[in-house]
C-alpha cells in the first residue's frame, strides 16, 4: 500500500506535465478526493481551473465528464431524463453526464437555481432520481465546480445550502512571473502539447481512504475544531455594543470537513496524527464559503478570510495534539 507522500508525488508529477504552479490547489484537490468531498474553485479567467480538474481526472484514471453551465441549461441536461423505447413501449432512464466519477461543473453560477439544485441530491446523497427511479452514482464520485468572482451580469449566485455542500472553496490566484514564463515556453508550441497518463485508479483511491481513517485525532484537537467552528457562530450572535460582521456562522458540516480533510492532509504529508497547525492551515478553505458577511462588513471591505483569521487568532490552541 502506498504511503501519502508517494501517492501525492506521482499524481502531482503527472498533473504538473499540463499545469504549471498551483501546487497548493493541487494538494487541496487530493485532500478532497481522500476526504470524499466536493470542491468549488473561484478565480479569474485563464488561470487553468478547468485544465487542472481535467488533468486530475486523467491522472487519477477515472471517468471524467464536463458540463458547461449556461442560462438555458436544463436539470435533465445534467442528471438525465426518461426516454421512450418504441420496441417495448416503455420509458427507460437515460443517464446524464452526472453519472461519472469526476464531474466538472464549469462556470456553475451561469445556470439558474433549478439547474444548480439538480446537483444537491447528487452531491449529498450520491444518487439521482429520474422519472421516479432512484439511481446510484458511481464510486468514487466528486463534483468540482468553477466560477468567476467578478462577473455579475448573467450569473446566479449559489445559495448557501449549496455552497455548504462543498468541502473546500479554493481561491485560484495568478501565477508568478517565472511560472508564467514557463507557460509560454511550454504551451507556445502547439505541436508539443503534453499527453497525460493514468497513474492511479478509483479503486486505489477508495482503498487509500482506509489509511486516512487510521490517522490519530486526539480529543484536544477535536475540541479545537469545534471551538473554531463555534467561534464563527459566536460572531454572528446579536447583542453587544460592537459591530456584527456575520449574519450566520459555519454549519456542522464545517466541523466534519475540518475533521475529515485534516486527517487526509496529515496522511498526504506522511504524518500519523492531526495537529492544530494543519487545522489552522485548512480553516480558510473550509470556512470562507460557510459564513455570511453583513452589509457592515462588506462596506468596510472585511472579507471572509479576515474573519476566519480573526477566529483562528482568538481561539486558544491546545498544547497537546
Amino acid at each position: 500500500m502506498l504511503n501519502g507522500p508517494a501517492w501525492s508525488q506521482k499524481l502531482r508529477a503527472e498533473i504538473g506535465k499540463a499545469v504549471i504552479g498551483q501546487d497548493a490547489a493541487v494538494e487541496r484537490l487530493l485532500v478532497a478526493l481522500l476526504a470524499n468531498g466536493h470542491v468549488l474553485l473561484e478565480g479569474m479567467p485563464g488561470l487553468a481551473k478547468t485544465l487542472l480538474i481535467r488533468s486530475l481526472g486523467t491522472a487519477l484514471g477515472v471517468h471524467f465528464e464536463r458540463v458547461q453551465f449556461t442560462p438555458d441549461l436544463l436539470p435533465s441536461d445534467v442528471t438525465g431524463t426518461m426516454i421512450f423505447q418504441p420496441k417495448t413501449g416503455e420509458f427507460t432512464p437515460h443517464r446524464g453526464p452526472i453519472f461519472a466519477n469526476l464531474v466538472l461543473a464549469d462556470e456553475i453560477n451561469r445556470a439558474p437555481a433549478k439547474v444548480q439544485s439538480a446537483l444537491l441530491e447528487a452531491m449529498q446523497e450520491r444518487q439521482v432520481t429520474i422519472g421516479g427511479q432512484t439511481l446510484q452514482l458511481p464510486r468514487p464520485f466528486f463534483v468540482m465546480a468553477t466560477q468567476n468572482p467578478v462577473e455579475q451580469e448573467g450569473t446566479y449566485p449559489l445559495p448557501e445550502a449549496q455552497t455548504d455542500r462543498f468541502l473546500f472553496k479554493l481561491i485560484v490566484d495568478y501565477p508568478t512571473a517565472e511560472e508564467e514564463s514557463q507557460m509560454m515556453q511550454r504551451w507556445g508550441q502547439v505541436t508539443k502539447q503534453p499527453a497525460l497518463a493514468s497513474v492511479s485508479s478509483g479503486e486505489e483511491l477508495l482503498a487509500l481512504r482506509a489509511e486516512v481513517d487510521r490517522i490519530h485525532l486526539s480529543p484536544a484537537v477535536q475540541g479545537y475544531i469545534l471551538a473554531l467552528v463555534r467561534g464563527t457562530r459566536a460572531l454572528a450572535e446579536k447583542g453587544g455594543a460592537g459591530k456584527r460582521y456575520l449574519n450566520f456562522g459555519a454549519s456542522p458540516r464545517a466541523s466534519l470537513a475540518l475533521y475529515q480533510a485534516g486527517r487526509a492532509l496529515a496522511w498526504l504529508r506522511g504524518l500519523d496524527y492531526l495537529s492544530p497547525s494543519l487545522v489552522q492551515e485548512l480553516a480558510p478553505d473550509v470556512l470562507r464559503h460557510r459564513i455570511g458577511l453583513t452589509y457592515e462588513a462588506e462596506a468596510e471591505e472585511i472579507t471572509a478570510d479576515k474573519i476566519v483569521a480573526q477566529v483562528v487568532e482568538r481561539t486558544p490552541v491546545p498544547t497537546t495534539a
